[in-house]
């Protein structure tokens, strides 16, 4: 009996196909994988890292969000180039403040000389603007009598005029009162600190009449102690006596607290 002959075993050709398949695969990868290393950051490789897990050990992630399926590569997100922040600087805002009481300080300024326009020319009274704000300087015997803390009626109106300036903003105003060293001694000033702080007192009075915050004035007395010329002459103890409005520039992030040393 003859023996039946073996049917031939079908050879298969396509087994390169595979291969094949793992080497575009790995290819791909690799590409990706360059690709990503071009720019990196936190984000992208997170993603980058999330796709490839998926991809080749057939799990699933991010199980809280979008799933990504077995076989498949997701696409990294990658930022859009020249798009700013939409977040303005952190001191934007307070730069603009800065820049805006400059502006008023400036304005305050030009409005003052021009109430007092009259004194400027007669030199009885000097504005300045500088770093630390505005300064007036009025001579003494345009607001008070000698010898007295009293204002007179014309001062009155010029002090008012200046207060009514001042009342439209929020900036300190520091009222100082100067005489010269001539020695004075009456019932009401035994010395010229109390003279120099009364004519102080009666500014700030009137300012505060005028409308200007209590809280932003303050009133002191120097005395002979701070002089702006010398006083050997009589022009130079007329120059010295004086009242000076000092409407200070407010700068807070200027003042820094010192640590107490242990």
């Amino acid at each position: 009996m003859r023996r039946r002959a073996h049917a031939e075993e079908h050879e298969n050709h396509e087994r390169w196909l595979v291969s094949y398949a793992d080497f575009i695969t790995l290819l791909f990868a690799f590409f990706v994988v360059m690709y990503s290393l071009s720019s990196v950051n936190e984000g992208k490789y997170r993603v980058l890292s999330d796709s490839l897990v998926a991809a080749f050990r057939n799990v699933q992630i991010n199980t809280s969000g979008p799933q990504v399926a077995a076989g498949a590569v997701a696409a990294p997100v990658l930022p859009q180039a020249g798009l700013k922040p939409l977040v303005p600087p952190r001191n934007a805002r307070e730069e603009e403040r800065k820049r805006q009481a400059r502006e008023k300080m400036r304005e305050m300024a030009r409005q003052i000389m021009d109430v007092l326009a009259p004194l400027v020319r007669e030199g009885k009274v000097s504005v300045t603007e500088g770093l630390k704000g505005i300064t007036v300087e009025i001579n003494a015997s345009v607001l008070f009598p000698v010898g007295e803390a009293r204002l007179q009626p014309a001062a009155v109106k010029a002090l008012r005029a200046v207060a009514e300036v001042a009342a439209t903003a929020d900036f300190p105003i520091i009222v100082e009162g100067h005489t010269d060293p001539t020695p004075i001694a009456t019932p009401q000033f035994p010395s010229n600190w109390e003279l120099s702080g009364a004519r102080a007192s009666s500014v700030v009075r009137l300012f505060a009449d005028a409308g200007v915050a209590p809280q932003r004035l303050t009133a002191t007395g120097y005395g002979e102690q701070r002089p702006l010329a010398s006083n050997d002459s009589p022009e130079g103890r007329a120059r010295n006596r004086r009242v000076t409005i000092l409407i200070e520039a407010q700068n807070p992030d200027d003042l820094k607290e010192l640590p107490v040393k242990e």
